[in-house]
């Protein structure tokens, strides 16, 4: 899908996992628009308005950890962000989220999503086992900036990345990320995340083209994201 397309009821997490009877209402509801790169389109602290799929591009999903951001996870297309603001105790989303390139995206009011979970099951079902997934990645994460070395946190963001947005045809990970944003991934400063991606350039790991990053021996970051 184009960036600049919009939804066409199929390709969202609540679109695909809801009755198709249920498309017209989702339909008289949504609000489509495009985000330009380095938009912010939710703010941490702001008051929850509603939840977003993203129809095509990719968004960061992050929040301020002390002094510095960390980035939670990316939201590409037909994912879902902002339904961390759903709670019976808190009324402010606890994420920021912010466009990563042009990205066209869908957005429904915090009323009419709660309605879609209580008439459609299987994307009830689907969104609870989205939230499981959610928590244990969340676990994952701060197990491994507590235990993990960069170079390994490093190894297992390089593969991550690659699993979710794939190669280009240059075999390359699908993927335009700043070298601060691969930091702010891997909570890590800008410079040991520069200084260990210089270790694995030369150790043959991985290769590099401006910001596109291709793996060059997947057994050994492999290796290095399993210590």
């Amino acid at each position: 899908m184009k960036k600049n397309s919009p939804c066409t009821l199929d390709t969202c997490f609540m679109c695909r996992l809801s009755l198709k009877e249920w498309h017209p209402a989702i339909a008289s509801h949504r609000k489509n628009f495009i985000a330009k790169k380095g938009e912010v389109i939710i703010r941490e602290g702001d008051p929850v308005t509603g939840v977003y799929f993203v129809n095509a591009g990719n968004v960061k999903v992050h929040k301020q950890w002390g002094d510095k951001e960390l980035i939670l996870r990316f939201a590409n297309d037909g994912a879902i962000f902002g339904h961390r603001g759903i709670s019976s105790s808190i009324s402010t989303y606890p994420i920021s989220a912010t466009a990563l390139e042009t990205t066209s995206l869908c957005f429904v009011d915090i009323e009419f999503f709660k309605a879609t979970i209580k008439v459609n099951h299987e994307f009830a079902y689907g969104l609870l086992m989205f939230y499981a997934d959610e928590l244990h990645a969340s676990e994952k994460k701060m197990r491994d900036l507590a235990l993990m070395s960069v170079k390994g946190r490093l190894a297992v963001a390089i593969l991550g990345l690659k699993h979710q947005f794939g190669l280009n045809e240059q075999g390359y990970l699908n993927l335009d990320l700043s070298r601060q944003d691969l930091a702010a991934f891997t909570g890590a400063t800008y410079e040991t995340v520069f200084r260990t991606m210089n270790e694995l350039l030369a150790e043959k790991l991985i290769s590099v083209q401006g910001k596109m990053i291709r793996v060059e021996d997947e057994q050994g970051l492999t290796e290095l994201s399993t210590k």
